[in-house]
Parts: structure tokens; C-alpha cells; sequence
């Protein structure tokens, strides 16, 4: 095993007293001295801001950039205007997931944003695809820092920081522009169903544009549990839990991402018009437990009528619906709101019901 690595903000997690953990191969603070449901509402509440400096990042430049992207993606990269992103996946030839990510498109590049644990295999997968295509991929996941400024009070946070109009920024578009003297790309996104931004600088600014942000006044440093509960109650999958290699767009609910007609041959795409045609077989769900003080955690077993269907993907207690929720994977018949199944809770069976994602009402910007 190698040493995980560190973000540029290890040094000041640890004066924080950040409680470290191993995730996607580098060391990440899951919450500070205030604790998950503290950190979990102010983001609900106001703002806080996450160090996901982790995550990967791919920039494709070149002539046939978009093309290329096209190509490796299932979203279609041609309905972006150059100051726009999307949520999207890279595929296997079977339509299963090898990650999803966000595309962002420049005026001259393109740029992926993927998962930690996936920067190596990602990478391999895309460079697979290369081929003849007059494209120059560079992997800056290790020169990019990135923060996520989440909240209600995000954008007044930010606003009195930058000449860049926040304001006028739409949901899944972003800006360049300076932060706190900070050359940044900010962009109207994130994992936590609220509104927020997230920021792009270089690793080595990273600091510098950490300090403007988080402190008594502003905004409350937050970790990896916040996060978690956050994206769960917004209904947001997490890859390596509720989508993975075994799951197909259509069958995790994004067949919204998945674009069958728009003119590129990418990865997947005749196994999801077969999927698409045949219809899937099973849905991913949200549920919640019927019995209190029972928590379904991940890898417990899901039954229906006495047979294992599934495991729980993602399952905890979160704050703000203060009960015991998370997400699995129903035959299609049984994927409805109110139908009821069982869930082994250390040899115990508990009983659970389908309930409509999100869990809680997003409020990103319209």
C-alpha cells in the first residue's frame, strides 16, 4: 500500500484538529472539533466550506477536443457554450459506470473533473480511447486545489471577495476570476443540494484562498461526514456505494445523463439502447426505516419476501431528517414510494418503505 497522499491544506486541518481518515487514497478530515451535525447544518443553515482538493482533474486541449469528450462521456458535450458544465460518466462497453464527473467547457480546453479513488483508472480508460484523435490530455489532478462553498450564505460569503459578479453566475456555470487575489475558476456547483460554489485555483493558492473563507464571521470548515450526510439526504449517488461497475445510468435514475442520440459513438452506447429498449430490471431507491434507533449501514442485506435483492449502497442517520435513511437497489415493480421490504441489521430483519428522492428539497440555484 502506498502512504496516502495529502491535500495542500493537511497542515491546517491538523491545527484545526481535524479527525483524519483514509479516503480515495489520500488522508481527509471527516469532521472537526464541532462534529458532522454541527458542520451538516450550518451548510443547511448558512455556509461552510469542504477541502475536496482530493477529487482528479483532466484537462483535454487540442482540435478535437470535444470530439474526444464526446466520445469518452455519455452527456452531450456539444450542448455546452464554453462557460458551462454538466454532470456526466464515463462508461464501460457494457454501460456500467467507471466513474461519473462534471465536464467543463472552456473556450480552448476542456476540462473532467473525476473521483480520488478513481484518478488512476480513469485516466487508463480515457487514454485507451485516444486513438487517432489530435488531442493533448494532461492529468493536473496534483496542481489543482479545490474548495466547495456551500450554502444558503455562499454567495454573500464570496461576493465582497471577487470582481467577478457571482451573483450572475447560473447553476452549472462558472467564471474565471480572482478570489481573494486568487486566480480562480468558480463555479455554480455542488455535492450537498444547496446552493454553493466550488473553487479551482492552484494547489499551491489553495491556503491562501482558505483563509479568506473559513474563520469566526464566515464560514465553518466542514468534513468528509458533513459531506456525506449532505449529498444523501440531497439523493446524489456516491460512486463506490450506490453506482459502480455493476450499475448502468438507467438503472441508478440518471437517465437524464445519457444522451443516445447525439451523433458520438461513446463507450456504452449500444448496451444502453439495448438496456433502454428491454427495459431495466431493477431501480435505485430511497427508503427510510419503519422501526426507530435501527441505522442500516452499508453492505447490510436487502429482502424481499425472504430473498436477498441487494445490499444497502449508502445508509446512516443524517440531521436534518433525523432519521434513519439511505439508498438500494429494488426490482422495478417494488421501486415505489410506500412499498415496504426488510433489511438485515446485524441477524435482525428491520423493516424499511421506499420514500421519493431527495430526502430533503434541493435548493441549488434554478
Amino acid at each position: 500500500m502506498e502512504s496516502p497522499k495529502r491535500t495542500p491544506l493537511y497542515k491546517i486541518h491538523m491545527t484545526l484538529g481535524a479527525k483524519m481518515v483514509p479516503f480515495g487514497g489520500y488522508e481527509m478530515p471527516v469532521s472537526y472539533p464541532s462534529g458532522i451535525a454541527a458542520e451538516h447544518r450550518a451548510v443547511r443553515e448558512r455556509v461552510g466550506v469542504f477541502d475536496v482538493s482530493h477529487m482528479g482533474e483532466f484537462e483535454v486541449s487540442g482540435p478535437d477536443r470535444n470530439a474526444f469528450v464526446q466520445r469518452a462521456t455519455c452527456n452531450d458535450v456539444g450542448a455546452l457554450r464554453p462557460g458551462q458544465a454538466q454532470y456526466s460518466a464515463i462508461l464501460t462497453d457494457q454501460g456500467t459506470f467507471v466513474d461519473d464527473c462534471l465536464v467543463y467547457r472552456f473556450e480552448d480546453r476542456v476540462m473532467l473533473v473525476v473521483n480520488a479513488a478513481n484518478i488512476a483508472q480513469d485516466w487508463d480508460h480515457i487514454v485507451a480511447q485516444k486513438r487517432g484523435a489530435n488531442v493533448r490530455l494532461r492529468d493536473i489532478s496534483d496542481q489543482t486545489g479545490l474548495l466547495a462553498v456551500q450554502g444558503p450564505a455562499a454567495e454573500t460569503l464570496l461576493a465582497p471577495l471577487t470582481t467577478v459578479g457571482v451573483a450572475m453566475i447560473p447553476y452549472y456555470h462558472f467564471a474565471q476570476g480572482k478570489v481573494a487575489g486568487v486566480e480562480c475558476f468558480i463555479s455554480r456547483t455542488g455535492y450537498t443540494g444547496e446552493d454553493g460554489f466550488e473553487l479551482y485555483a492552484r494547489a499551491a493558492d489553495t491556503e491562501t484562498l482558505w483563509h479568506a473563507l473559513v474563520g469566526a464571521g464566515r464560514a465553518g470548515p466542514c468534513g468528509l461526514g458533513a459531506r456525506d450526510t449532505l449529498r444523501l439526504e440531497a439523493g446524489y449517488p456516491l460512486y463506490g456505494s450506490d453506482i459502480d461497475a455493476g450499475v448502468t445510468p438507467y438503472e441508478a435514475g440518471l437517465g437524464w445523463i445519457v444522451k443516445l442520440d447525439k451523433g458520438a459513438d461513446f463507450t456504452g452506447l449500444a448496451a444502453l439502447k439495448r438496456q433502454k429498449l428491454d427495459g431495466v430490471k431493477r431501480r435505485l431507491v430511497g427508503f427510510k426505516l419503519v422501526e426507530p434507533k435501527v441505522v442500516a449501514r452499508h453492505g447490510y442485506g436487502v429482502y424481499l419476501d425472504g430473498t436477498q435483492v441487494d445490499v444497502v449502497r449508502s445508509g446512516t442517520v443524517t440531521p436534518t431528517v433525523n432519521c434513519a435513511i439511505g439508498m438500494t437497489y429494488l426490482p422495478v415493480a417494488h421501486a415505489k414510494p410506500g412499498a415496504g421490504f426488510a433489511i438485515d441489521v446485524r441477524g435482525k430483519r428491520a423493516a424499511a418503505e421506499v420514500v421519493a428522492l431527495p430526502f430533503v428539497p434541493r435548493r441549488t440555484k434554478k
